[in-house]
């Protein structure tokens, strides 16, 4: 893993023993958005894995969906450095209905 990928699961780790605390346990998924993204940064690194981790963030509103959503095994095939879009999954349609809540 590179050094800015240790910098960004450092503020992750800071943000969950600091903010995290004072705001809830809220996250409307499993596992948490924090979780997620600093294991999608392990597993794809800084870039992929914070594009990953953005497009969950992201999702997790009031009007986005819930669920069990596990970290994807692979990137898509079409995403690439110079998409970083397409690294994510921008809406809840992937979830399978059995693993949703809302």
């Amino acid at each position: 893993m590179s050094p800015i990928g240790y910098v960004a699961i450092g503020l992750i780790w800071l943000y969950r023993h600091s903010l995290s605390l004072f705001m809830g346990r809220t996250c409307r998924y499993a596992p948490t958005c924090s979780d997620y993204t600093e294991q999608s940064i392990r597993r794809f690194g800084f870039w992929a894995g914070g594009w990953v981790g953005l497009s969950r963030v992201l999702r997790c509103n009031p009007w986005g969906s819930s669920g069990f959503d596990p970290i994807p095994d692979t990137l898509p095939p079409d995403a690439h450095w110079f998409l970083p879009w397409r690294y994510g999954h921008w809406t809840g349609k992937h979830i399978p209905p059995e693993h949703r809540l809302d």
